[in-house]
């Protein structure tokens, strides 16, 4: 059983940055595509980026989301990164990570597997 924890989320100006993680337990971590999500209250679960098992490849909900938020992975450490710069207050929701045991690479929620809890993300002067 694989078990996905976030961690890093909190409240910043805006402006300001946040590095949010993803843990991973079970499986075979570098086999696993891991994709990034938010939920802002009242909205449906939006993509915002994905990458690869090997970490070779990466691409993002869209090109302004590319120029401000990265996602990296350890797969020593079993953990994927969500690295936010320029953080406005549009980007307030709850980020989740996400694994595809497949390493497939998808903007739909349905392709993954499993998925974390969440962590909230506040951006609020």
């Amino acid at each position: 059983q694989v078990q996905l924890v976030e961690s890093g989320g909190g409240l910043v100006q805006p402006g300001g940055s946040l590095r949010l993680s993803c843990v991973a337990s079970g499986g075979t971590f570098k086999t696993f595509s891991m994709a990034w999500f938010r939920q802002a209250p009242g909205k449906e679960r939006e993509f915002v980026g994905v990458i690869s098992g090997s970490g070779s490849r990466a691409f993002y909900s869209d090109s302004v989301m590319k120029e401000r938020f990265t996602i990296s992975r350890d797969n020593v450490k079993n953990t994927v990164y969500l690295q936010m710069n320029s953080l406005k207050s549009e980007d307030t929701a709850v980020y989740y990570c996400a694994a595809n045991f497949n390493d497939l690479m998808s903007r739909s929620p349905t392709t993954y597997n499993y998925w974390g809890q969440g962590t909230q993300v506040t951006v609020s002067p």
